[in-house]
């Protein structure tokens, strides 16, 4: 049918596409044919997926479950008393605990669910019935950088492929002139640094991509060549010797790599100015996000979401959006709680809310899940006498979109809000569940690393079905 129609043109098209990695049929391939393939695992998804893209808000330092999404009255209760009479406490990292310490901020029910959010979230909490909360995560790590290269990647060691290179193995990506995963640095790198974004023993062009939400987003973008014609012949000349490099080092993948790098280099020269054209925008959307915010730092947050929106409408399949900073240490308020987590809410809150609403209201919601994250949680007692320590023994994250039940609340820690007791959910089951509402069998996407076939769920993880809509 396809060359009867259109003089032939159909096929022409469609022996186009079956020639690119992002779009042919690369099910049941081989794992010996995976180096021709660039490093594509060759499952595609193993089942039909919900969702097609990921949009991961970190942040950055831990959040207070029990001051955002999980509110406990027994910290008014017994506000000011000593937490040891009341409940085992755990050796924390600065072993200096104060009293229990109840929130400033006060919950309200929202939306038809009655999802209670804090004041701290007034523009998040109107899309309480689109949220999928789950109160029970817990980690294995209580200090920053272990705790983050477990959440990025699945192990506390550094080194490993982060998430986003293990959903583009995969998958493979939509975007031809785009990386298919992009980090975008709203001035926060997580510590741990650039091995969050990285691919560990993946090939090398499944790591993130750093782009800043202002200005040209990527350093040298712009050619510096007189001519069109000038940059080519040195293209030309680096494949050359590229390809002359190759069978002398035997398909090395540092080799490999550097050309499909080159190559999408030359890509983003027309795409990233074209992305990055926010003036294109109409001021409607500009206010929703919050572009024209007084504060800076909402500025910041609300170009890295408006990207990330116009990045899944290019097809890249999976972004992560760093926080901006606001003079305080991230979301770490080992002291002046208070102030430390209002600034960081107002950075957040109403360039996230902006994103959900412009996501459903241009119908890319449903197909594209967003996850709002940080490491792990924080002590329902103080540390000294206005701050809380990490507690990685009981936090809330959310989910939106993506296939996942809207209007939920998932599992459920103590009257404290110290520990999960109902629901316990590992970071494995959060990666198995990422992974499964893509399409991906998180037990068979693998790589053969150091004698064994790796993933990023290690040899645990469950998905959680019960929030899979």
């Amino acid at each position: 049918m396809l060359t009867r129609c259109g003089s032939g043109f159909g096929a022409v098209a469609l022996a186009a596409l079956a020639r690119d990695k992002a779009y042919a049929e690369t099910l049941a391939i081989p794992s010996d044919a995976q180096t021709q393939l660039g490093g594509i695992a060759g499952h595609g998804t193993h089942f039909p997926a919900k969702a097609d893209h990921v949009i991961f808000l970190y942040m950055d330092g831990g959040p207070s479950q029990v001051d955002t999404f999980d509110p406990k009255p027994a910290l008014d209760r017994f506000n000011g008393q000593n937490p040891g009479s009341l409940f085992n406490v755990e050796p924390t990292q600065f072993n200096n605990n104060g009293n229990v310490l109840a929130s400033p901020w006060k919950f309200k029910k929202y939306g038809d669910s009655g999802i209670p959010v804090s004041d701290l979230f007034p523009h998040v909490a109107k899309h309480a019935d689109e949220l999928c909360v789950v109160r029970s995560m817990v980690s294995e790590f209580p200090e920053h950088t272990f705790a983050n290269y477990f959440l990025h990647t699945g192990s506390g060691l550094q080194g490993r492929p982060s998430m986003g290179a293990w959903v583009n193995y995969g998958l493979g990506s939509e975007c031809k002139d785009l990386p298919g995963f992009v980090a975008m640095n709203g001035g926060l790198i997580p510590p741990g640094g650039l091995d969050c974004f990285g691919s560990g023993f993946l090939p090398a062009s499944y790591q993130g991509s750093v782009f800043k939400p202002s200005g040209s987003a990527v350093a040298n973008i712009n050619p510096t060549e007189s001519t069109a014609g000038r940059q080519q012949t040195k293209l030309d000349l680096v494949r050359q010797l590229d390809q002359n490099a190759l069978p002398r080092f035997g398909g090395h993948d540092s080799v490999e790599s550097a050309i499909r790098n080159y190559e999408l280099a030359y890509q983003m020269q027309m795409a990233v100015p074209d992305l990055m054209s926010l003036a294109d925008e109409p001021e409607s959307i500009r206010q929703l996000y919050g572009l024209d915010a007084k504060y800076e730092q909402t500025r910041i947050y609300a170009a890295e979401c408006l990207l990330a929106r116009r990045l899944v409408e290019r097809g890249v399949r999976f972004i992560e959006l760093t926080c901006p900073n606001v003079g305080a240490d991230r979301w770490d308020q080992h002291s002046n709680l208070k102030k430390g987590h209002a600034n960081n809410a107002l950075a957040v809150d109403q360039p996230i809310a902006g994103l959900l609403a412009d996501l459903k209201q241009r119908g890319l919601l449903e197909r594209t899940l967003v996850v709002w994250a940080g490491e792990f949680g924080r002590t329902p007692f103080a540390q000294g006498k206005n701050g809380r320590d990490h507690n990685p023994f009981g936090f809330t994250i959310w989910m939106a979109g993506g296939g996942v039940k809207p209007g939920t609340i998932y599992g459920a820690t103590d009257e404290f809000g110290y520990k999960a007791i109902e629901n316990r959910v590992e970071i494995h089951d959060l990666h198995a569940t990422m992974l499964h509402l893509l399409g991906v069998d998180h037990t068979r996407s693998t790589y053969r690393f150091g004698g064994r076939d790796m993933r990023l769920t290690d040899v645990k993880g469950h998905v959680l079905n019960e929030i899979v809509a």
